[in-house]
């Protein structure tokens, strides 16, 4: 094991983007998938929607299938001034997530100020997001390839004081072997062989990101957009669990 999170011999380390477009849907989704994977993924849809309610719904579904100690993954991004980002993580804080997210680009003082005012939780500093390539990045005024910015904001971000990191399958090699090993690795941008990327630019098969360092993988449409969530999630815990 590379990073912070033991990859569970009975969960597989996927965490579920729970993307859902209403509440029966997101629960029918967590009762379904929650037997199988690490962690619940709650971002910006359903929590602009549902609010801290969601992490509750979350929590109360997973327990009635036996997962009550399920990990909580806030996906929130949070990118401001660390005055305003220190007190929405201390809101953030009542919720007890496992893991909430940062925009690295923030830069260290406002990832310090999400690491101070969260200390039972692993702020994660979201690197570059999987939408993004080298072109995009020009456009943007930012130098250097993905790679390189990956990188240099990962290290920034952990010396602010992140416990985690969010980068692509194409980064998380470089990014592992030049942080320290305690620092857990989530991986966007994850597609099973015969899936569609979707809106992701920067992708990889499960078993490559794993070997290649990530702790945590992002997992959503391919598991909540077939029929049969529920069998999905089994399918995909079965290939990484063998």
């Amino acid at each position: 094991m590379t990073g912070a999170s033991a990859h569970s011999s009975a969960f597989a380390p996927v965490a579920v983007a729970l993307d859902a477009p209403d509440e029966a849907i997101f629960e029918s989704w967590v009762q379904d998938i929650a037997p199988s994977v690490q962690c619940l993924k709650i971002g910006l849809e359903v929590f602009c929607r549902q609010g801290p309610e969601s992490v509750h719904r979350a929590r109360a579904q997973a327990a009635s299938v036996d997962r009550a100690d399920i990990e909580i993954f806030c996906d929130l991004k949070l990118h401001d001034i660390p005055a305003t980002v220190s007190k929405a993580a201390r809101s953030l804080a009542l919720l007890q997530p496992t893991y909430v997210t940062v925009h690295a680009a923030g830069g260290p003082e406002m990832v310090a100020a999400a690491v101070d005012a969260l200390p039972a939780t692993r702020v994660t500093a979201v690197t570059v997001l999987t939408s993004l390539d080298a072109e995009q990045l020009r456009v943007l005024g930012i130098d250097g390839s993905p790679q390189e910015v990956v990188l240099r904001w990962a290290q920034s971000a952990v010396e602010a004081g992140a416990l985690a990191l969010v980068c692509s399958p194409q980064e998380v090699a470089i990014v592992r072997a030049h942080v320290p090993a305690n620092i857990t690795l989530i991986t966007p941008g994850v597609r099973p062989a015969n899936s569609t990327s979707d809106d992701q630019r920067r992708t990889a098969t499960p078993e490559q990101a794993l070997a290649d360092g990530a702790d945590l993988l992002v997992i959503g449409r391919p598991i909540t957009g077939q029929n049969d969530p529920a069998a999905a999630a089994r399918a995909l815990a079965a290939s990484l669990l063998a």
